[in-house]
C-alpha cells in the first residue's frame, strides 16, 4: 500500500470507500443492493459473477475492481511484514492456568479460539 490510502489494516473495508476511487455512488448502490458491501466481498467474487449485478457494464466491473485493488492489498506478504503483525497480538487470561498454558498463554486476540469435548466434560 501506498501512503495517500487512509486504510485500517485489520477489518473489512466498507465498499463506500469506492467513491474516494472514482466510483459513482450509483454504482456503488447497484453493488450494495446485489449484496456486495465490501471491497473484499468484490475482490473474492469471481468476474464472471459481477458482471451479472443488475446494471453493471464489463467496463464498470473492470473500473470497480481496479479501485477495489488500489484500496485493498490483497497479495502476499513477507515473513518479516507478517511478524510485524503478529507483534500486536494480545493473550487473554481464561482464568486457568492449566487451560492457558494449553492454549500457549490463553485466548489470542484477531483469532477465533474453540474448545470442543464430549458432552458433560465441562467446557463451559
Amino acid at each position: 500500500m501506498n501512503g495517500e490510502e487512509d486504510v485500517s489494516e485489520q477489518g473489512p473495508t466498507p465498499i463506500d470507500a469506492l467513491e474516494q476511487h472514482g466510483i459513482t455512488s450509483g454504482d456503488i448502490k447497484k453493488m450494495k443492493e446485489a449484496g456486495l458491501n465490501t471491497v473484499e466481498s468484490i475482490l473474492f467474487k469471481p468476474k464472471k459473477d459481477l458482471v451479472l449485478v443488475k446494471g453493471m457494464s464489463e467496463a464498470k466491473i473492470d473500473k470497480v475492481l481496479e479501485a477495489c485493488n488500489k484500496i485493498c492489498d490483497m497479495g502476499f506478504k513477507t515473513a518479516s511484514s507478517f511478524l510485524e503483525l503478529r507483534k500486536n497480538v494480545v493473550y487473554l487470561s481464561t482464568g486457568s492456568k492449566a487451560l492457558d498454558t494449553l492454549l500457549g498463554s490463553g485466548i489470542e486476540s484477531g483469532s477465533i479460539t474453540e474448545i470442543f469435548g464430549e458432552f458433560r466434560t465441562g467446557k463451559t
